[in-house]
């Protein structure tokens, strides 16, 4: 009891990218999902994506949290996300398409709209920044999050009536116009050309909305199970990132209250995931990135390749500085480790735990880009296996150097793996033992 009001006993789980994102989250919370009774997206857009792969299935979403894959699950979007409503209705319309039960989606009335014209301003913007753009997704996440900030806006609430999205869509269009085309020479566009162009989405998305806040609330209260699902990674957060080389929201744990509305105290288990290695999309220092042929055989053998966007993404050795960042930025309470069987075959396996700065040698994370950039990782190195972890189902069925190797991230880290992912099957998921994680499962599943 706090306060004289009593607390329910709540077993819910923050998910979250403990690197640059791109670390299996989808296929983690894919797995989880089948013992939750909702699972709430807080935070990004359509510049997130998630890879689910169940059998011959594989299913790429991108607003759409993961556990929209189990039919009994309630799948939210929160307010701390900006939503595409075209590419939304695409995802929708795609996963209906392949017998995909989609009737337990709701939108949050506070989520703002990512349109058009925001993605324009973001193609214009990196084009005119040249070599020092930041290497976003050009999809207008960053413009859409400054709108929001600068009071202009559009919420998913204006999506409820034709209206009330044309009555907005006036107030903010000639600014937006203006900027257009008198800064980039783009010819803008016509109000009612573009109420018209969003009215099929707007049809399709309005009965969707609803105070998710409220809803969550409800929902704890009546003892349900929520899986909290963060988008990119928690080096790639606004604030606690390598910025300017970040997306425009906050990645970390904290941000599933403020995304969603849901109080703090409901938030008891925090699940950083990350790979056996690392990666990274787009610009930005990269201190353990490998450009030998190990990095080249970690990005074939990973099929490092954006879900979103299809880039290839740069490779390297396992970051303990970084993680160690991550773990207490965002008060990891576990790890999943995702991949560890892209490792198989590699004769020896480094891991980064500490940097080299100016002679001397550092264990946290800098402070600033440029500390960030004149870095350089301190290997401790880790023998090999050549064993297949495809069909390994129990930990102990693990090589022992792939075991030792998990140990070491551990210590590195300072906090317990409890889940391991050996291939992109949801089937090809290790629980590790004395894992809070089994008694989620045991009592939801």
């Amino acid at each position: 009891m706090i306060g004289g009001v009593d607390m329910p006993e709540t077993n819910n789980i923050v998910i979250v990218g403990a690197q640059w994102g791109d670390e299996g989250k989808g296929k983690v919370i894919d797995h989880l999902a089948a013992g939750a009774d909702v699972v709430a997206r807080f935070q990004g857009g359509d510049n997130a994506g998630h890879t689910v792969v169940y059998g011959a299935n594989v299913f790429k979403l991108h607003h759409i949290p993961s556990g929209i894959l189990n039919p009994s699950t309630l799948c939210l979007l929160g307010n701390g996300m900006v939503i595409n409503p075209l590419v939304l209705v695409q995802e929708l319309t795609e996963l209906e398409k392949r017998g995909i039960d989609t009737a337990n989606l709701r939108i949050s009335a506070k989520a703002h709209l990512v349109l058009v014209y925001h993605q324009d301003l973001d193609e214009a913007n990196e084009t005119f920044l040249g070599e020092k753009k930041i290497g976003t997704t050009r999809r207008g996440i960053g413009p859409a999050y400054a709108d929001k900030v600068l009071r202009r806006g559009i919420r998913a609430i204006d999506m409820t009536g034709i209206d009330s999205f044309h009555d907005r869509l006036s107030e903010v269009l000639p600014l937006q116009n203006r900027i257009l085309r008198e800064i980039y020479n783009h010819s803008g566009y016509d109000l009612a050309e573009l109420v018209e162009f969003y009215r099929p989405a707007l049809e399709r998305l309005g009965p969707l909305v609803t105070d998710v806040a409220l809803l969550l609330d409800e929902q704890i209260a009546a003892g349900k199970k929520v899986l909290f699902e963060g988008a990119q990674g928690a080096l790639l957060d606004i604030d606690h990132g390598t910025y300017p080389f970040v997306t425009s929201s906050s990645t970390v744990a904290a941000a599933a209250s403020s995304g969603t509305g849901l109080g703090v105290r409901h938030l008891t288990q925090v699940l950083g995931v990350l790979k056996a290695y690392t990666t990274r999309v787009g610009e930005g220092p990269f201190p353990s990135e490998d450009s030998s042929e190990a990095g080249d055989l970690l990005r074939q053998l990973g099929n490092e390749y954006g879900t979103t966007t299809g880039r290839p993404r740069r490779c390297g050795w396992f970051d303990a500085v970084i993680a160690r960042y991550a773990a207490r930025i965002n008060g990891l309470t576990g790890l999943a480790v995702t991949k560890l069987d892209v490792l198989s075959g590699m004769e020896i396996i480094n891991m980064a735990v500490a940097y080299q700065y100016r002679g001397q040698k550092i264990r946290n994370f800098p402070m600033s880009i440029e500390e960030l950039d004149q870095c350089t990782p301190v290997y401790e190195t880790f023998p090999g296996w050549d064993e297949d972890l495809s069909r390994v189902r129990r930990f102990g069925d693990l090589p022992e150097a792939a075991r030792q190797y998990l140990k070491a991230i551990e210590e590195a880290v300072g906090v317990k793996v409890e889940l391991v992912s050996v291939g992109p099957d949801r089937s090809q998921t290790i629980i590790c033992p004395g894992s809070p994680l089994t008694t989620w499962i045991s009592k939801n599943g």
